[in-house]
């Protein structure tokens, strides 16, 4: 059992942990929750000993070995596999010993302690979890060095999974995964057979691989039995009792006080209001859990164009010569909601980039309105951002006429200080980095907003706030994440960027969450057609979804209704059918044409929305 048992740890003066107590039994998966800089990546360190504490005591059984991802994997000419292997540190010492081994007694122990370790099925369980996390066979044999440092990553975290530690510590460990490797870590996690903590902001893996959480908030530590939902329940229900008796005692308090008030002055009262005053000090407001302030992220909203905003015809892209997505015919209208589906390798965010025209066009035809606007957020946030200038220099450079008070209002509601505005990139966190981000993407009112990983950092108050925003957001979004949490609530298209191209992909998420974790055999008939999900009771979150994506339906076709309208206006006018005019006249039947298009689209979004609210709602 993990015990930790009245820890106090400050850093430079900031209290972090005071009197925080817990226990985590042997073999259960714990998710540790809580806001960005509260200390979670601090309690990890404390546990495996390499800060000290100020008072208190965690405990861990005698000779249980702990392991984590510290950091990537070196680029040495060591292969994958080999890394891997040597994590064992134990069946590698007696794999060594046995070659130089001469006495047959000792011989005899250690060919017994291979088979009690099940040494010889190393090899294919360590290609397998290579394998899960997105490394092909024939990588499985190439060195270290040929992998860039987000992939070294993942040989790091494969390393620790094949040495199994008694005690598994995961810090983000789906932050440099795609959503295919994050799905398959789930999986992994819930069959792992020792304890394992895992810090995480991600609702998907708190829900499916963990059994309780553990909550990190006013410097205390709170274990609640069950998922994610169900913490967030039992944590909303204990906030609104809270925050009941305190408007009780608030008004006890007023109550007490009016009285003192009234008749302090007066000798013959003067006992009774002493009384209640001493009443009064003994009031306690009973103290609620910090709530993490909901910077409900507000983004600008652009004007409309007429659709589509982005249109493809046999487009292909790459680098230098190497094509990576061919044969492309593709639209993208104002009101799309797209998440582009796939493993990491196949062209996602170059499709991005070229979208955002960061990458040219190599052949076929690619048009974009005239007004365009595009905001890009990516993965790699340093790509977009100048490590030693400060968050306020980054928009006095791009808008130099604006006052420095509204520079700060445009940095405080994306939740960066004052202390942060004046702080250089290089030295803020990556929270603080995808908030800058985020915000400088969306400075100039985007009609596309192309989201490339954007929750990597972000605490779960906050990817809930980028919910709201997006849902509210009237532009086109793009998004690529491993958070099925936000593309079920997000998108309502599905691409899938596989094979060297891109095609819609016909099911749900579910769905290609199904495909994902079957068979290989399963794979290759379901990429063609995802087999159907069982019919089942939608839960809560599942049907507030469908109402979201039914409102947004319904927002979609009045949109364009009233679009249409205007056209249909405009085309009624008989001054524009002057012979002067005739090239006006196509431009605004191609329109015409184009939204009556986008119409029969979004009524057909509209009609499937409100089938699946049905059949959810029973």
């Amino acid at each position: 059992m993990l015990k930790i048992s009245d820890i106090t740890y400050a850093v430079e003066g900031r209290p972090l942990f005071d009197g925080a107590t817990a226990a985590i039994p042997d073999g259960h998966k714990v998710g540790l929750v809580g806001r960005n800089g509260t200390g979670k990546t601090t309690l990890f360190r404390l546990i495996r000993g390499e800060l000290a504490l100020e008072s208190g005591e965690i405990s861990v059984p005698k000779g249980a070995r702990i392991g984590g991802v510290a950091q990537e994997v070196p680029a040495s000419q060591t292969s994958l596999l080999d890394t891997v292997l040597a994590a064992d540190t134990e069946r590698a010492a007696l794999m060594e010993e046995a070659e130089t081994a001469t006495d047959p007694h000792r011989i005899a122990d250690i060919q017994t302690r291979l088979a009690d370790i099940d040494a010889w099925s190393a090899e294919a369980r360590a290609s397998a979890i290579l394998k899960g996390l997105g490394f092909d066979d024939h990588e499985h044999a190439l060195p270290c060095a040929d992998f860039s440092g987000g992939w070294r990553m993942r040989v790091a975290l494969a390393a620790v999974l094949f040495s199994e530690p008694d005690l598994l510590l995961l810090d983000e460990p789906t932050n440099y995964l795609d959503l295919e490797g994050a799905l398959w870590l789930e999986q992994y996690l819930t069959k792992y057979p020792h304890t394992v903590l895992i810090i995480s902001h991600d609702r998907g893996l708190l829900n499916r691989s963990v059994g309780a959480i553990l909550h990190l908030e006013d410097r205390k530590l709170t274990l609640y039995q069950g998922a994610y939902d169900r913490f967030a329940e039992t944590r909303a229900a204990r906030l609104a009792v809270a925050e009941s008796e305190n408007k009780k005692v608030e008004a006890r308090r007023a109550h007490l006080q009016s009285f003192v008030d009234r008749f302090r002055a007066k000798a013959s009262k003067a006992v009774q209001a002493q009384s209640r005053l001493k009443m009064i000090e003994k009031l306690k407001t009973i103290t609620t859990p910090q709530e993490a302030a909901l910077k409900a992220f507000s983004f600008p909203e652009p004007e409309e164009l007429s659709p589509p905003i982005i249109n493809m015809e046999g487009a292909s892209c790459g680098y230098g010569d190497t094509t990576v997505l061919s044969r492309m015919d593709l639209r993208i209208d104002q009101d799309d909601r797209i998440a582009l589906l796939g493993k990491n390798g196949q062209g996602k965010s170059t499709l991005s980039k070229l979208l955002s025209d960061r990458l040219p066009l190599m052949t076929g035809k690619m048009t974009k309105s005239s007004k365009l606007r595009i905001g890009y957020f990516a993965q790699h946030q340093m790509d977009e951002l100048y490590e030693d200038e400060t968050p306020i220099e980054h928009l006095r450079r791009l808008r130099p006429n604006e006052l420095p008070g509204r520079h700060r209002a445009r940095l405080a509601g994306f939740g960066l200080g004052a202390d942060q505005a004046e702080t250089i990139v290089a030295r803020l966190s990556g929270g603080q980095k995808a908030r800058l981000t985020l915000l400088l993407a969306t400075l100039d009112a985007p009609h596309l907003l192309i989201l490339d990983e954007p929750t990597n950092h972000l605490d779960i108050e906050s990817r809930e706030a980028l919910v709201e925003a997006l849902t509210a957001y009237s532009g086109a979004v793009v998004l690529v994440s491993h958070d099925m949490h936000l593309l079920g609530l997000v998108a309502d298209r599905l691409w899938l960027v596989n094979d060297g191209g891109v095609a819609p992909f016909e099911g749900d998420l579910e769905d290609y969450r199904k495909m994902l974790l079957s068979s290989e055999d399963d794979k290759k008939s379901a990429k063609a057609k995802p087999a159907p999900a069982k019919p089942k009771r939608a839960d809560r979150d599942t049907i507030l979804a469908l109402r979201a994506e039914l409102r947004k339906a319904e927002a979609r076709v009045e949109k364009l209704e009233a679009m249409r309208d205007r056209l249909d206006a405009k085309l009624g006018d008989p001054g524009i059918y002057e012979p002067e005019r005739k090239d006006e006249v196509v431009v605004w039947q191609k329109k015409h044409a184009e939204v009556h298009e986008a119409l029969d689209r979004a009524e057909e979004l509209w009609l499937r929305a409100q089938d699946k609210l049905e059949k959810a709602e029973g």
